[in-house]
């Protein structure tokens, strides 16, 4: 008989989490003023909140933190990432920073001014406050096949290429620093982009005279997803296929936490030394010395051994799986998702959880409330809240997704978990006649509300 599928791992250190009662959980939600991220981390069974910082660390990247060098200019740490980042990634000149949105300061203080326009695929919640704090206008050219959570296409995280030169044409190439190409695509569910499409990405950028950036954070995963499902890849190696991504690109931003698998770390990489030296003055105003910007030797050190590891197929293929794992728990209980599985989590797909809660009161963020109060579970609203308002109507924005992230912490839980997750999330489903309202923002931040936002119970 075919031998089922294991880890690539085997466990060495555990560490405690504790099951709260109901009652418990609801006085801690109402403290926490119904926002999931003001909960205590003790006051959670399985935290989702984020895949970002939050993995198990293998005994390679231990031991090399033990031979950090601490150095505060030119420590050998610095040579060992640089080392990595050229040999993995093929760039030639980087900035460290302490994680992925410091790198997005550094490198968009250095690009962007007021006015300047920059497309891409379904901007994350910190790239697009990062441009329209400095009232520029991020504008989204994703397919529009994102937005059919049940359409199941092998790469829904794509750049319309219309869509793009549109805007290309539109906008003269010094109004548009450059052109931000998100892999995985995260807010439209985790989805992969094709290396056709980064191909083609990269062909409009070079017609227009634009920079192609590419955000990633989980290039990875894309790189699996490429391999696994575009023609002409399945015999290539991880690394081959990522040295293949990055050619097309000018610039990277990194946040290190996700792909390579660290607790706190990141970087902005350049093919350009003038660029690079250009923003040198705001890595060193913002994070640092050039030579570890906002980051220690040994999590240096753990961030070039991590690049090495997660590039590799056997880690990657377990990753995935068991995010795929979960995907097909929700698939047995009739529960819907953005479809297919991504990389680092699965997003459910709200309204149609709950379709009775108006949109006014943010569909997604009272599942997550609900969901919580289940089963001390803690997940992070992709919708309404995250959108924010319209900079200049001050209107809520209204997406055309309203997604629950549940994303998958990257060796920390086992398929148990999943399926306790699943369950919990029938349960909610199950009684989703009986959840009418939702809630109404009291207090919020002008950008990137969603991460201190207090909010009350909807009233009739």
């Amino acid at each position: 008989m075919e031998l089922p599928f294991a880890e690539s791992y085997k466990i060495k250190m555990v560490e405690t989490i504790r099951r709260s009662t109901r009652e418990e959980r609801q006085q801690w939600i109402k403290e926490a003023k119904y926002n999931l991220f003001n909960l205590k981390s003790d006051q959670v069974f399985i935290d989702l909140i984020t895949d970002s910082g939050t993995g198990a660390m293998s005994d390679k990247q231990w031991a090399a933190m033990m031979l950090g060098d601490e150095s505060y200019a030119g420590a050998r740490s610095y040579y060992t990432m640089k080392e990595a980042i050229k040999e993995i990634l093929g760039f030639d000149y980087f900035l460290p920073t302490h994680q992925g949105r410091a790198a997005e300061n550094v490198l968009f203080s250095t690009l962007i001014k007021e006015g300047d326009i920059l497309p891409g695929n379904s901007h994350f919640d910190t790239t697009k406050g990062h441009i329209e704090f400095r009232k520029a206008v991020a504008l989204d050219c994703t397919i529009d096949e994102a937005s059919d959570t049940q359409l199941e296409i092998p790469f829904k995280g794509n750049v319309d290429p219309e869509k793009l030169e549109k805007v290309l044409q539109q906008y003269p190439a010094e109004k548009i620093p450059c052109v931000v190409l998100t892999v995985t695509n995260n807010t439209a569910g985790g989805q992969p982009v094709s290396m056709q499409n980064i191909r083609d990405v990269s062909a409009l950028c070079r017609k227009y005279g634009v920079r192609l950036l590419v955000d990633s954070a989980r290039f990875a995963e894309n790189a699996y997803f490429i391999k696994t499902r575009e023609a002409g890849y399945a015999d290539k190696t991880i690394k081959e296929i990522v040295r293949e991504m990055f050619s097309y690109a000018d610039i990277m931003t990194m946040s290190s936490k996700k792909d390579a698998i660290v607790n706190m770390g990141g970087f902005v990489a350049f093919k350009e030394e003038a660029l690079w030296q250009k923003a040198q003055m705001f890595c060193i105003m913002n994070e640092g010395f050039i030579t570890y910007g906002g980051m220690s030797g040994r999590d240096m050190n753990a961030l070039a051994q991590g690049l090495d590891e997660g590039t590799e197929f056997d880690y990657l293929e377990t990753r995935i799986r068991q995010v795929a794992y979960l995907g097909s728990k929700l698939d047995e209980y009739g529960i819907a998702y953005q479809r297919p599985a991504g990389g680092h989590a699965i997003f459910v797909d709200a309204k149609k959880v709950l379709p009775n809660v108006p949109k006014e009161e943010f569909i997604a963020q009272t599942l997550g409330v609900e969901l919580y109060l289940e089963a001390g579970i803690r997940g992070v609203e992709v919708g309404a809240i995250l959108a924010d308002r319209d900079p200049v109507t001050r209107e809520n924005r209204y997406p055309a997704l309203e997604l629950f992230r549940l994303a998958i912490p990257r060796r920390a839980y086992t398929n148990n978990h999943m399926d306790v997750i699943a369950a919990a999330l029938k349960n909610v489903y199950d009684r989703r006649d009986e959840i009418t309202r939702g809630y109404r923002i009291t207090k919020e931040l002008p950008i990137m509300r969603h991460f201190t936002i207090e909010l009350k119970k909807a009233e009739r």
